[in-house]
């Protein structure tokens, strides 16, 4: 196991860029993950796709599941409420919990209720704190993903990082990535075996070469396989498109 200092100062090199971006960047990098995940719109801020366990909310889409009905994606709310929590901004007693909407029928029935409305008014009025977690979670990956994998593919994964986080477009494409697909260090996370987050793609792409345009066709490439390695009945070919169109664009 590589040692836990090597690893920290590893970890710690290309995250300068992180601690720099102002308020307004984060904004902007805001702006466009609620741009990538539900258009922009106030309505996409409370989504529950059809198909899914789960519920959709914010501007990255996160995850919250119901009580008694864990999923295998991570859990991704619950962690934004204790964000905002730490950050000094006040969250009501019943968001701490799982999702009070036990299926989609629920919450679906419920776009107008008073918790809705209000958890949706909290989420629009948030925008750029939920960019900063966005940004923390970009920042807790490569520690989690050094950590992963044997050492001797270490040094692969710390260079592509650091090539992709030494410029704003390569930043954007990891704080959007890690949000869309995760930092694929979960076993649950994994159709046959084979993952499709952040360190798949860090992973098969070449330590040469525009590193956003590489980072993009390698995208495309672990979705594309996560898709052939799919349960048959998720049907998840309806969304490669989409998911193509939305890793296109950190190569432009």
């Amino acid at each position: 196991m590589r040692p836990l200092l090597a690893l920290l100062l590893t970890a710690l090199f290309p995250l300068a860029a992180l601690a720099s971006l102002t308020d307004s960047e984060l904004a902007h990098i805001g702006r466009r993950v609620w741009i990538n995940e539900c258009d922009g719109t106030v309505s996409g801020l409370t989504s529950w796709n059809e198909g899914e366990q789960f519920a959709s909310l914010g501007i990255g889409h996160f995850i919250w599941y119901p009580a008694g009905q864990p999923g295998p994606f991570e859990e991704s709310f619950p962690l934004l409420v204790q964000f905002f929590e730490a950050h000094g901004h006040p969250v009501p007693s019943w968001m701490r919990g799982p999702c009070p909407w036990n299926s989609r029928a629920d919450f679906m029935a419920a776009q107008d209720s008073p918790r809705m409305s209000s958890l949706r008014e909290m989420l629009a009025g948030t925008v750029p704190l939920q960019a900063r977690f966005l940004s923390q979670r970009m920042h807790d990956a490569l520690p989690k993903m050094l950590a992963a994998i044997p050492p001797g593919e270490a040094e692969k994964v710390r260079e592509n990082y650091t090539r992709l986080a030494s410029t704003a477009a390569g930043t954007f494409a990891l704080i959007d990535y890690v949000n869309f697909k995760g930092e694929g260090t979960l076993a649950t996370e994994r159709y046959n075996g084979q993952g499709w987050g952040l360190l798949q793609v860090l992973q098969a792409m070449p330590t040469t070469g525009p590193a956003t345009r590489e980072f993009s066709r390698a995208a495309m490439a672990m979705l594309a396989r996560r898709v052939r390695n799919s349960p048959p009945q998720r049907h998840e070919e309806r969304w490669l498109q989409g998911w193509d169109n939305r890793v296109a664009q950190y190569d432009e």
